[in-house]
């Protein structure tokens, strides 16, 4: 997930009244909050791009998905969310994120706070890393962003003729609305649009994940398994 908004409260609003409040009421400094549209709207007013900031919801919806896939239970699926600030989170695929949106939201402020979490297994790690540096460590086959500027394809196209050991880099953004704040277009081997109308960042996602899984075909090896069981 590149360019999330997933981010602390900006310290040129944490003065605000809401904020204020709202940090009083939670045992924390204003900057040690996450930042919430939903909840902050009035001081973001003066942020830029505060028609697109503060939605860790669209984070926490897509982490639930991805980590409950076939393609995750069988060792094939590696998560990292990267932020508009540069912060990068690595998700360990064992992670059993909280349901409930405001014990996740606790666990994001925590993992800002300390770069890891939860506290007794760390199973979330965040660092500083760009998207650039991100690829540069990963060194995928092949790169694929998804974006309503790109080619359109099917999304059986989009994964065939790689086997399941070539290493596939697949980036959905982590916004509501917008383009990408990083320059995709220079990182990626594949610019794609998979439908004539823009769909969230979850649906897009999972399609993608849905797509991997059918080509390699991982629902048939798990079904195979059964004839196995005496």
């Amino acid at each position: 997930m590149a360019d999330s908004e997933l981010e602390q409260v900006p310290r040129e609003i944490s003065s605000h009244r809401v904020i204020q409040r709202l940090a009083r009421r939670s045992g924390r400094r204003p900057t040690e909050l996450l930042l919430n549209s939903s909840l902050h709207f009035p001081a973001m007013r003066k942020l830029p791009d505060a028609d697109r900031r503060g939605r860790p919801d669209i984070v926490h919806v897509c982490l639930l998905l991805a980590l409950d896939t076939p393609l995750n239970r069988e060792g094939l699926l590696r998560i990292y969310v990267h932020t508009r600030h540069n912060k990068l989170i690595t998700v360990d695929p064992s992670t059993h994120l909280p349901r409930m949106y405001y014990r996740f939201e606790g666990l994001m402020e925590h993992l800002f706070l300390t770069g890891a979490a939860p506290h007794e297994k760390p199973l979330l790690h965040l660092e500083d890393a760009s998207l650039k540096i991100l690829l540069r460590r990963l060194k995928p086959k092949k790169v694929v962003t998804f974006s309503e500027r790109g080619e359109h394809k099917r999304l059986n196209e989009i994964f065939g003729g790689l086997s399941k050991e070539d290493d596939v880099c697949v980036i959905v953004g982590g916004f509501p609305h917008g383009d990408f704040l990083s320059d995709v277009e220079e990182l990626t081997d594949e610019l794609v649009s998979i439908d004539p109308e823009l769909l969230c960042a979850p649906t897009v996602m999972m399609r993608a994940i849905f797509a991997y899984e059918d080509v390699h075909e991982i629902p048939k090896t798990r079904l195979a398994r059964l004839s196995d069981v005496p």
